[in-house]
């Protein structure tokens, strides 16, 4: 078993059990210590307080994991960027009404505000000189899809 996932199934409890999820573990080797990255999401943004709590408790299982014997490490404890992938159904629930970038297996691109979804599409509205238009996206179609940034999103909501 790697470092990686021996971390990942030590940590994952402790991550459920808090309400949040367990994205992913990332561990970079700089020079004489390793740096332990743990993506960690939840049904919505996490806050400052979430993470130091989440961080403590993460922390407190490496310092007593006995596989990671003397190694040095540094934590850090994130959330998704803005351009991790949709890759899962919790992520389409948590971004609904938020504008939504798909690229699909072709290539093409298509930029819509996530109106709704089911098992095998998302409904996205595209607004184009103020007229909308509704695209029935087909999860299959897609390459990928991730969240884009709005700067001056507007109260209204779908």
């Amino acid at each position: 078993m790697t470092v990686q996932s021996s971390i990942t199934e030590l940590i994952a409890p402790a991550v459920t059990s808090a309400g949040f999820f367990l994205e992913e573990v990332q561990i970079a080797n700089p020079g004489n210590h390793q740096i332990i990255t743990c993506i960690i999401d939840g049904t919505s943004p996490l806050n400052l307080d979430q993470v130091t709590e989440i961080s403590r408790a993460i922390s407190e299982l490496l310092d007593e994991a006995t596989f990671m014997g003397d190694t040095e490490f540094t934590l850090e404890v994130s959330s998704p960027g803005l351009d991790r992938p949709l890759t899962q159904e919790r992520h389409w629930k948590k971004n609904l009404t938020r504008l939504i970038k798909v690229i699909y297996s072709d290539g093409t691109e298509l930029i819509g505000r996530l109106k709704e979804y089911d098992e095998e599409n998302a409904i996205l509205i595209e607004n184009i000189k103020g007229r909308e238009k509704t695209h029935v996206v087909a999860f299959a179609d897609m390459k990928r899809a991730v969240v884009e940034v709005e700067f001056n999103r507007k109260g209204e909501l779908l």
